[in-house]
């Protein structure tokens, strides 16, 4: 694909509804950021409206600061509907939300532990697919990105429902993309390798878990949050038209060891 092929498609972009689930920091803020710059309309979704609304100011552009817990069926809703009432639609979905607060054995993790990291991770994934999903097939056309991590496809110590809910959703993303592709919508995931934001500064600020997690990389470094909007942008954009049920891996190498 020739660069001027790509710059049009992602040209294309603009004006295009954007929800971006855990868009106040992390990721999700450098995610958000990009579908900004290309001239989106950009939703982005946390349970810190004050969080949301310095990062919506900072941004820019049409952005709106939309408050809901995802594990939250009916937050959610409430959320899509909101979205494209303002809007007049939505066109790509980030699932970007996740938690993983509990670096425990698997005998040591307790039943309200493993069932909020998977409330979150995983049926808060399902239920934004479920309501912004009826969205697009309403309109029979729409992009949903799925945040994964190398926990989907790779055991991780101490982590055992974030990789249980990733793994998950690989599988819900598969799933969505054979039940919805003759309707018009595309359904693809990305798996980050380890960035540098809140959610791993555990393991970054110990140094002997830093440099074993470095060392385990390839490229011998963490990501960066905003080199992960990329691969976001391409999955939207009409680029990837024939793209679905597939997951991109954005780890430095992690899984091709």
């Amino acid at each position: 694909m020739s660069g001027s092929v790509l710059r049009n498609a992602l040209d294309q972009l603009s004006g295009r509804v954007v929800i971006v689930t855990g868009g106040g920091r992390g990721l999700g803020r450098a995610i958000a950021e990009g579908f900004a710059a290309e001239g989106c309309r950009v939703a982005i979704t946390g349970r810190n409206q004050e969080t949301l609304d310095a990062t919506a100011s900072a941004m820019g552009g049409e952005v709106m600061a939309y408050a809901a817990d995802m594990a939250d069926e009916e937050q959610v809703r409430g959320m899509c509907e909101a979205v494209a009432q303002r809007w007049g639609g939505i066109d790509v979905l980030v699932n970007n939300a996740g938690i993983n607060p509990f670096y425990k054995r698997a005998e040591h993790t307790s039943r309200p532990e493993w069932q909020q990291i998977i409330d979150v991770n995983l049926s808060g994934v399902f239920f934004a697919c479920k309501h912004a999903g009826q969205v697009m097939l309403d309109r029979g056309a729409g992009a949903i990105i799925n945040i994964t991590s190398v926990a989907a496809k790779v055991a991780l110590d101490r982590t055992t429902a974030y990789c249980a809910a990733k793994a998950g959703v690989e599988r819900l993303t598969a799933e969505l993309s054979l039940e919805w592709a003759k309707r018009g919508v595309r359904v693809n995931a990305v798996g980050p390798g380890y960035f540098a934001t809140d959610l791993t500064a555990g393991p970054r600020n110990n140094d002997a878990l830093a440099a074993q997690l470095i060392s385990r990389t390839p490229l011998s470094r963490f990501g960066e949050p905003e080199e992960i909007a990329g691969a976001c942008l391409f999955l939207a954009s009409d680029a990837a038209a024939y793209i679905t049920g597939t997951t991109l891996m954005v780890d430095g190498g992690w899984t091709a060891c």
